[in-house]
């Protein structure tokens, strides 16, 4: 039976947010914060995640200026995504995470709020497809 889980990720230097969601409601729910050094998580506490909800698909933010115009993170999120499908042979999308962030800080008052940016990020794949 294929999953009906999607795996989303807020990329970030220090930290990544992952959150999972699914078509079926359209919502998304923060999972995790996951450290990073200098882009780089603990693949282990990625595989965890992804053993625990098999997702069908990946979803990774994709920071682009407001300009549209793309800076070092867009092609770090972008290497980030490819390692991920070529680490669990899954497809993978980038959703334009502009104002992620603070939309995030706008619905919570915790101090770290990737998981859910991630969730933002994955709801917003999930209800344009």
């Amino acid at each position: 039976m294929k999953s009906e889980f999607a795996i989303g990720f807020d990329f970030g230097s220090h930290n990544i947010g992952i959150a999972v969601g699914q078509r079926l409601t359209g919502t998304a729910t923060p999972l995790a914060i996951v450290a990073a050094n200098n882009g780089i998580p603990n693949w282990l506490d990625i595989d965890a995640i992804m053993s625990e909800w098999q997702p069908y698909i990946i979803v990774v933010g994709l920071p682009t200026n407001m300009d549209d115009s793309r800076s070092l993170m867009t092609r770090r999120a972008e290497k980030f995504a490819n390692r991920l499908t070529a680490r669990y042979q899954l497809p993978h999308i980038m959703i334009d995470e502009r104002l992620s962030t603070r939309a995030a800080r706008d619905h919570s008052r915790a101090e770290r709020v990737d998981d859910l940016s991630a969730a933002l990020i994955l709801e917003t794949w999930l209800n344009q497809s």
